[in-house]
């Protein structure tokens, strides 16, 4: 692809949850010069310009921009499909139906947990019974539903449960995803990182609910990266399927290359069509050119492309080396070690939870 077929606007990193999994940055405070209205219509239109068919709103929480409505609107004049990734604090019955008139097509809310006590204390805030009242809602005004899930050590044991839950609130799709360790999660990474037990029972939890709910629910089950044989590809393939902008107006080609050591693209500076096609940010990994061994001569080059730039940089501090989670990867060690850590505290410690968790700050709270 040449163009972009979604725009991923992350309105505001503002957010009533505190979970320690989070992708957004670490640095909250850099944020908080958000895109106004009007700049965020112009990058709607241009992004549409640019053959973007999709609006997913995103954060942070959303429904904090007081012009979410109008946002959504806009969405729906330009002709693009739009997707509110939520919460789901926030979405008052009055409020879901003024972006159901404003044309809005589709809700994603999050879930922590299957049961309170632990979904509140892995989201930082009392929320679980407001996570369900919002999916009752979205069900009532004729919305898809699609519910996201982190899964993690402090959660995957609840696997049953979680899939028991998301079908009683009428999903029609979930998308169960493990952490990736970027953010906050890379922080909080000795705490989420998952052992194998958990996961060959949660794959097994995983197969029995696909086929007795095929018919009703999607189900996507997304591995950890760290137990997998070969990367995942980086978004398709760096900058080649989605634009994200950030609430100050940072353009990026994922969700967190705001880590990479990379010229910014801004859009209050740039359009968004010149940083698609021109940005060094963007050109940076595009294709195959720029690619070290092993992954010049490999066979799955324009399959997985490389893997993660962001997790190569988290991982050996060069963006341009082979994802370690690669067993290919000079630097592969590096993720057997992390996970044999996981696995060993399981086998030391009396259950998965014996590493405590730093939740996510509020934006205006100083970051250390």
């Amino acid at each position: 692809m040449d163009r972009p077929f979604a725009l991923l606007a992350e309105l505001t990193y503002e957010c009533p949850l505190h979970c320690a999994y989070c992708s957004n940055p670490l640095e909250l405070s850099r944020y908080t010069d958000e895109l106004s209205t009007g700049e965020w219509q112009r990058v709607f239109t241009e992004s549409r310009e640019l053959g973007a068919l999709q609006l997913h709103l995103s954060g942070g929480e959303p429904l904090r921009r007081r012009d979410v409505v109008e946002l959504v609107r806009t969405g729906r004049e330009l002709g693009m499909y739009s997707n509110l990734v939520t919460s789901g604090l926030g979405l008052s019955a009055a409020r879901a139906e003024q972006l159901r008139e404003a044309g809005l097509d589709h809700v994603q809310i999050s879930v922590q947990a299957d049961e309170p006590v632990l979904s509140d204390r892995l989201a930082g805030t009392p929320s679980y019974q407001r996570k369900i009242d919002a999916a009752r809602t979205v069900k009532e005004l004729g919305w898809p539903l699609t519910v996201n899930v982190v899964l993690h050590r402090q959660n995957l044991d609840r696997i049953e449960g979680i899939l028991a839950l998301v079908e009683e609130m009428g999903a029609d799709r979930v998308e169960l995803a493990n952490t990736q360790y970027y953010g906050w999660a890379w922080r909080n990474r000795a705490a989420l990182l998952p052992t194998r037990e958990q996961l060959e029972r949660a794959e097994q939890v995983v197969r029995e609910a696909r086929e007795r709910l095929r018919s009703r629910m999607q189900i996507l089950y997304i591995l950890p990266d760290y137990y997998e044989r070969y990367p995942k590809p980086c978004m398709g393939g760096w900058a080649s399927r989605q634009v994200v902008v950030a609430p100050n107006g940072d353009a990026l080609p994922c969700l967190a290359a705001h880590e990479l050591p990379l010229p910014r693209a801004n859009v209050r500076e740039r359009s968004l069509e010149w940083i698609w096609e021109e940005s060094p940010l963007f050109q940076r990994f595009r294709g195959t050119d720029w690619m070290p061994q092993p992954c010049r001569g490999c066979e799955r080059r324009e399959l997985d492309f490389g893997g993660c730039r962001c997790q190569a940089f988290q991982l050996t501090g060069d963006a341009a080396r082979t994802d370690p989670v690669c067993h290919l990867s000079p630097d592969h060690d590096i993720v057997t070690a992390a996970v044999r850590r996981a696995n060993d505290r399981a086998d030391d410690a009396a259950g998965p939870h014996e590493v405590a968790l730093t939740p996510r700050p509020h934006p205006r709270e100083v970051v250390l």
